[in-house]
């Protein structure tokens, strides 16, 4: 299934149903009197976050969502069926928008499994002529018609979930990670923009608690500004606790050891300075490219810096333990989860 993250659907809650005009006629009893029943509610639309979807793609595939009608009122004081609510479930991460005065307005943020938000309360039925008796109108010949429902234009953006996201440039080897350390099964190639959307992996510890990692398609200078859909992939690293920013050695400057790291740090800033204040753990991938000498003048540079590099082959598994050690650790200080 392709992953798409944005769609834009309407929804419509149900009619409410009308009430019922009707008069009491029976053997026997000359003056029965209004008996006509209340319509039924239309139906509500509601957004439901469902764990096991990780892409709108449906959504994107069918535009309109309409709730159930309520039924009129009947005779005999008999009230209309309510409309059925209709639930769409979408994955969880997913914001809500709603357009207002031309400007995007948050309806909601769906993180929990489970979690109910109300986008198009249904119409209320309308009451019947029975409601409308008194001593002075013995006889009402109206009921309330049911109120209309709500239309409404959704628009759906998913932001993966993720505890820990990786971030480098095109064939940085991100893919290769993910799919060493996790049961991910991403495709993986020797050319830049091998991965087109997110990937996750899920990571467990010894005492089986767990660690979301996504994979965030490699990203260029200009990013921010949405070159090569920079800003929609950035979009899915907002909500980790901490990034794995990894680099090629192909990308790496022994005499400047930094520089590699600052072209993606500053589209970080540019996008969201909150996003780039974010603890980073730095790796160095491909190592298995060097020989004996070049690899020892890498080492060499990384002297010259105060921050840690892990050296690693995310091909071979070299050097993937202490990085994974270090992740653990910083998903334990700063999430701090349930033992």
């Amino acid at each position: 299934m392709r992953f798409v993250d944005e769609a834009e659907i309407i929804v419509r809650s149900g009619k409410g149903g009308d009430g019922c005009v009707s008069f009491r006629r029976e053997r026997y009893i000359p003056k029965g009197g209004p008996d006509g029943g209340d319509g039924g509610n239309g139906g509500s639309v509601y957004f439901q976050g469902d764990p096991k979807l990780l892409t709108l793609y449906d959504l994107k595939r069918q535009r309109m969502y309409a709730a159930e009608r309520g039924l009129p009122g009947m005779g005999r004081q008999k009230s209309g069926r309510s409309g059925k609510d209709l639930y769409i479930k979408v994955p969880l991460g997913t914001q809500l928008f709603t357009t207002k005065n031309g400007q995007e307005e948050l309806l909601a943020d769906l993180v929990h499994p489970g979690q109910n938000v109300l986008a198009a309360p249904g119409g209320r039925g309308g009451k019947g002529n029975t409601h409308f008796k008194s001593a002075t109108m013995r006889a009402p010949r109206f009921a309330q018609p049911g109120e209309e429902g709500l239309e409404l234009r959704v628009k759906l953006k998913l932001k993966v979930l993720a505890d820990a996201g990786l971030l480098g440039l095109p064939n940085a080897g991100k893919s290769t990670l993910i799919a060493r350390i996790s049961a991910a099964k991403p495709k993986i190639g020797s050319y830049p923009f091998t991965t087109l959307t997110p990937n996750l992996g899920v990571l467990r510890d010894d005492r089986e608690r767990r660690m979301i990692v996504a994979d965030i398609p490699g990203l260029t200078s200009g990013a921010h500004k949405g070159k090569g859909l920079g800003d929609r992939f950035l979009r899915h690293v907002e909500r980790t606790v901490f990034l794995v920013h990894i680099l090629s050695v192909e990308e790496f400057d022994p005499d400047n050891p930094l520089n590699g790291f600052e072209v993606l740090n500053s589209e970080l800033k540019q996008y969201s300075p909150e996003l780039a204040a974010r603890e980073q753990i730095l790796a160095l991938n491909k190592i298995d490219l060097l020989d004996d000498r070049e690899l020892e003048k890498v080492k060499a540079g990384l002297r010259l810096i105060s921050a840690k590099v892990f050296l690693i082959s995310a091909l071979h598994g070299q050097g993937v333990d202490d990085l994974l050690g270090a992740m653990w650790n910083t998903y334990y200080r700063l999430s701090k989860p349930d033992s």
